[in-house]
């Protein structure tokens, strides 16, 4: 599998929740309007993506729109995705440039830092590397623990002290191991208590201390891990952390499992922190190097990849297959063909109300099911008719997004 395509599959579920609903409301308008703006910053919001990227972003719209003289609403999928591209634009390498250089990281236990340590060695020695690991998270004994299997896994050396021991001691040795051995990179997982923010600071500046006297000159990189699955809450984790240390990027951990990725572009607008690494799976490989423009591409193409060339290739449909009804798409976000509607001929023409009536009828009976965890497959095929009624009034489309998320989430 290649990067984008591993970008894409992690991101699917963001994609489904963010532009699939964006798709959705878009394809409900025939003409650009103030009203289409302002469901457009809702379901930002919404998609974690906070009110202030949210008024940006949908700012940003307004004015391309406005010199590229845009009246298509089909259009504003692909400028969104350019706007997004273009927030998250800066320097997301990580640098390593001098002979050692250090890699600080840190992040509150749960968020993924050990494994996202464990993946990065293995990149940095698959790209020919040394790298030496030092446990300075000694706060817990599990750290430590989880920290040596990483190594082995990446089959790097780690450097440890006991439970307890002096964080900044262990940064220490783990710099003339590396001296010592000629290694490219040190990377040190470091504690991230943030209910004594106090302490974390101390025990921080006394380990830049260390670095400062016995690396000075190095190339160093203050790395906050954040799980994806946080969303805003990541956003300020990463403030009060912003207070403690020089942050100068932002791994994000989970992204695979979690609707919430929009978090990226507030924490590039709002905190100005670049993005450096994305994990989007549990392989040892799956932490992959940050890139704007292929996350924008991967955030806002709601397209299957395309077919083989022994796919493309025409067959001729049974007679059995015609008679079966298409199955749902496997993201009910995405375009599937909408499903025929069985009228009779002669059937009067019915009145806007009476479909009203008719689809909140449809509504409530599925939300019960929903409610009762009950089989809703039978449903599908009529959520996707009424996602492609285009007769529905802005009120009951924004309800049939509602219940498309809700499914999704049902199904992941």
């Amino acid at each position: 599998m290649g990067l984008f395509d591993k970008i894409r599959q992690g991101l699917r579920k963001t994609r489904e929740s963010i532009s699939g609903q964006i798709s959705l409301m878009v394809n409900s308008f025939t003409k650009i309007d103030e009203e289409l703006f302002e469901e457009l910053e809702e379901l930002l919001v919404m998609g974690d993506v906070g009110m202030d990227t949210a008024e940006f972003i949908t700012g940003e719209l307004r004015r391309h729109i406005k010199e590229k003289g845009i009246t298509d609403p089909g259009r504003i999928m692909d400028e969104l995705q350019g706007i997004v591209a273009e927030l998250l634009q800066g320097d997301c390498s990580l640098h390593t440039e001098t002979q050692p250089s250090l890699v600080l990281v840190i992040g509150v236990n749960g968020v993924g830092k050990t494994t996202a340590i464990g993946k990065m060695a293995a990149m940095l020695k698959a790209q020919g590397k040394s790298v030496i690991l030092g446990a300075a998270d000694t706060f817990r004994a599990a750290a430590i623990e989880q920290l040596e299997v990483w190594s082995q896994r990446a089959e790097v050396p780690m450097i440890k002290h006991g439970e307890g021991a002096d964080p900044a001691a262990v940064v220490f040795d783990t710099i003339a191991a590396a001296k010592a051995r000629h290694c490219d990179v040190i990377i040190c997982d470091t504690a991230g208590r943030l209910h004594n923010k106090k302490n974390l600071m101390d025990e921080l500046a006394k380990i830049s201390r260390v670095i400062g006297r016995e690396l000075p000159g190095c190339t160093r990189e203050n790395l906050l891990v954040l799980d994806a699955a946080t969303g805003q809450n990541g956003v300020n984790q990463a403030r009060v952390f912003m207070e403690a240390a020089e942050i100068t990027g932002i791994v994000l951990t989970k992204l695979d499992g979690t609707p919430k990725g929009g978090v990226v572009l507030p924490i590039k607008r709002e905190l100005g922190l670049p993005v450096k690494f994305i994990g989007v799976g549990e392989q040892i490989d799956d932490l992959q190097p940050f890139d704007p423009g292929a996350f924008a591409a991967a955030l806002f193409n709601m397209e299957e990849a395309p077919p083989t060339q022994a796919q493309e290739e025409p067959r001729q449909e049974s007679q059995q297959e015609r008679e079966v009804p298409p199955a749902p798409a496997s993201s009910l976000f995405m375009a599937a063909p909408a499903l025929p509607v069985q009228e009779e001929p002669d059937a009067p023409q019915e009145s806007t109300e009476d479909k009203h009536q008719r689809f909140r009828r449809f509504a409530e009976g599925l939300m019960e099911r929903l409610d009762q965890n009950g089989d809703i497959q039978e449903l599908l095929p009529e959520l996707i008719r009424w996602r492609d009624d285009r007769e529905l009034d802005r009120d009951d489309q924004r309800l049939v997004r509602n219940l498309l998320l809700t499914v999704e989430s049902r199904k992941n």
